[in-house]
């Protein structure tokens, strides 16, 4: 059976509880990133994709003044239910202009697919001099996972290419990128980050692969999950059936020219 889908860009429906249910691990790892920021008290720092709000939190424990942006009205709102000053903004047309000494981003540059206009957005909101800080997905993220998918979708009729949600480049080429949109990078490193899961595959799917499903009836989506679950068991699942994520990460630290 063929079943309808939406155009690739469609945002996931982002559930906080869920999120923070099977994508808690998010922000744990994300947690090394903020010595590389080295947040000051009083620096205004925007976080870039903040989600929930928990890292956005611990930056503003360091006295820094932090706005959280994401194009997330639920996860906005969850955010702001810890205090959290947040906005719901598009991470491809950043309205700021010079107004941080810091841009700070965690998983979540890889949900935006033209990277240009989002490096032009921060460089405009940034400060002469002002840090952008962030770690995402690089090439060959979550790599089993998405061979599966392709797989699964090709079996229904499917592209994987068109639905895609993300965006995983090259450090090469993102490092050209950074350059290009007018920033010094001081530091930028791809590396593999094998990452646990709380629980069972069909949670990561449902959490963080709802693009590819969207407009298709309940079952059908969970019969295409259990399929991608089934492939990648081998590779990803041991013999206790605890379940690890291929993660390939691009962590970087550039200063706005």
């Amino acid at each position: 059976m063929r079943v309808p889908s939406m155009p690739s860009g469609q945002p996931p429906d982002w559930d906080p509880e869920r999120y923070g249910r099977e994508a808690g691990f998010v922000a744990d790892f994300g947690q090394a990133l903020v010595p590389l920021l080295a947040p000051q008290p009083e620096e205004r720092i925007l976080d870039l994709g903040c989600g929930d709000g928990v890292l956005t939190q611990k930056l503003a424990a360091h006295g820094c003044r932090v706005v959280g942006v994401d194009a997330s009205p639920r996860q906005v709102e969850a955010a702001r239910r810890r205090g959290v000053t947040a906005l719901v903004c598009d991470g491809h047309s950043l309205p700021f202009d010079r107004e941080f000494d810091a841009v700070f981003s965690n998983a979540a540059l890889h949900w935006m697919r033209r990277p240009d206009e989002v490096l032009a957005g921060v460089a405009r909101a940034l400060k002469t001099g002002g840090r952008f800080v962030g770690e995402f997905g690089s090439q060959g993220n979550v790599g089993t996972i998405c061979e599966a998918l392709r797989t699964a979708l090709q079996r229904r009729g499917h592209s994987y290419d068109s639905l895609n949600p993300w965006y995983f480049p090259r450090d090469d080429e993102y490092q050209a990128k950074l350059g290009r949109a007018g920033f010094d990078v001081r530091w930028l490193l791809s590396f593999s980050r094998p990452t646990p899961l709380p629980g069972d595959m069909i949670g990561w799917l449902e959490t963080f692969a709802q693009s590819f499903t969207i407009g298709w009836p309940p079952e059908e989506r969970a019969s295409l999950f259990a399929e991608v679950r089934d492939a990648c068991r081998p590779t990803l699942c041991d013999a206790a059936g605890r379940w690890t994520a291929d993660y390939v990460r691009l962590r970087f630290v550039a200063v706005k020219r």
